[in-house]
């Protein structure tokens, strides 16, 4: 009996440790499947606003506050626009003061939690950029998905896609430039959306699942007179443009991609924001067991898969290594492995996504320089 009853508690504490092992996995997952659009990232650290003055901010001094270029600050009930860090300014050692080029929305007080954002822009063409545009609503495989529309001259259509922690507020960033070479533009929200559709299951499929409502949107461009299409993405908005353009029916008619950091390897992707949530170095692999269970996510190692490397339509990637959520050298190896369809602009300095904020003239010269053949 005693032999037994031993036996019988080993077992019991093997069990729990298992269960206690699938529910931390669990909750690790969480930090990638359960990011909220518009939320910060794991990898953003959270800084304080010290001080305000006429045309100046004050940060927490930090590798963040100190990033190259423009980018949007956000808050609980605020959004500003900062600029370049200010040299010669009377502060602490502790802090950074940036310019402060205007408050979008909300006011900012010394004392107010705040985070970095790539999205300069709150609101809708209209109201941000002063940019005629309708408002759709595109049948999806979830329900009616919510699309700005900005009409232009040509039959080459631009459809752009946030990714991770952004809205579909993120494209207005280089909407005036595609506006300005007359690229009709479409700019969705999809499943897990403000006003979009949720996923069945509330999670991010980190693009697996979503590129089925950009295709949804791509269908749309081709039946009200697309000739041609140039999907442009952003984070897990890229793999939604490589899936499409691999998989969709319409995918002849995708006759570019534009991808500014690509996720391409969705378990480096997981692990990077689990490490960032504190995740304790063991339970990474149990947090992409996890994730795999609960979205079905295996990527291109799942037989009969799409690999990345088959779409072969004019590609312009843009991305650097400093991006901690999306691997760099993916797609360093990407553009390396075709050389002749897929060009690497590389911007160093920049976070997941954010590099058009980093180098805005480099940036939209590359752009540019893209667009222009398939004008």
């Amino acid at each position: 009996m005693r032999t037994v009853s031993v036996t019988a508690a080993a077992v019991t504490a093997v069990i729990g440790a298992g269960a206690a092992a699938v529910a931390a996995g669990r909750l690790a997952s969480n930090a990638a499947l359960r990011i909220p659009p518009g939320g910060p990232l794991p990898t953003e650290p959270g800084l304080t606003v010290h001080a305000t003055a006429a045309g100046q901010v004050t940060l927490t001094r930090d590798l963040a506050a100190l990033r190259p270029g423009r980018h949007g600050l956000t808050g609980d009930g605020f959004h500003a626009v900062v600029g370049p860090v200010l040299s010669g300014t009377s502060n602490p050692a502790d802090t950074v003061v940036r310019r402060l080029e205007r408050v979008t929305h909300g006011t900012l007080e010394p004392g107010d939690r705040a985070w970095f954002t790539p999205a300069l822009h709150v609101g809708d063409p209209g109201t941000a950029l002063g940019l005629d545009h309708t408002g759709l609503d595109v049948p999806g495989e979830l329900g009616p998905l919510p699309v700005w529309f900005v009409p232009g001259a040509r039959d080459t259509w631009v459809i752009a896609v946030h990714g991770l922690g952004t809205t579909r507020e993120h494209a207005l960033n280089v909407l005036e430039l595609l506006h300005r070479h007359r690229f009709p533009v479409l700019i969705p929200a999809y499943r897990g959306d403000p006003g979009a559709p949720r996923s069945p299951d509330r999670l991010n499929h980190l693009g697996e699942t979503e590129w089925r409502d950009l295709d949804a949107v791509l269908r749309h461009a081709v039946d009200s007179g697309a000739r041609q299409v140039v999907l442009y993405g952003w984070s897990t908005g890229a793999t939604m443009a490589l899936r499409a353009a691999a998989r969709s029916e319409m995918r002849e008619r995708v006759a570019g991609l534009v991808l500014d950091s690509p996720v391409l390897n969705w378990e480096a992707t997981l692990r990077a924001l689990a490490a960032a949530h504190h995740t304790p170095r063991p339970l990474l692999p149990l947090a992409v067991r996890a994730a795999q269970g609960r979205t079905g996510l295996y990527g291109d190692r799942r037989p009969g898969a799409v690999h990345l490397d088959r779409v072969g339509v004019p590609t312009q990637i843009i991305h650097g290594p400093d991006d901690a959520v999306a691997p760099w050298r993916f797609s360093r190896e990407l553009a390396a492995a075709q050389p002749n369809s897929i060009t690497l602009h590389t911007v160093r300095g920049a976070p997941h996504a954010a590099m058009w904020n980093a180098d805005q003239e480099a940036y939209e010269e590359t752009l540019r320089r893209f667009l222009t053949p398939l004008m």
